[in-house]
């Protein structure tokens, strides 16, 4: 495999991939990773958590974020909160 080859093959976030985040349905690595980032380790911490909150505060730490990674936050909030309640 040749060095162009390797720099455009993508990179494996591992951590985030094993995270407990990527239990939920439809998760993006990128969200989870976020959630990582944030401090946040299990997903019941989520739990009564304002989504825009959540992603302002990413924003923060990396300001060129994607603004698609709150629909996974806005959905991840929702999985814990249903999760409650199961």
């Amino acid at each position: 495999m040749s060095d162009s080859a390797r720099e455009k093959k993508k990179k494996i976030d591992y951590g985030a991939l094993s995270s407990p985040f990527m239990r939920i349905p439809h998760m993006d690595m990128r969200a989870a990773r976020a959630l990582l980032d944030l401090g946040f380790k299990e997903v019941y911490e989520l739990r009564g958590r304002d989504p825009d909150i959540i992603f302002g505060e990413y924003k923060k730490m990396r300001p060129t974020a994607s603004v698609d990674i709150l629909k996974f936050i806005k959905n991840a909030v929702d999985f814990a909160e249903i999760e409650d309640k199961a």
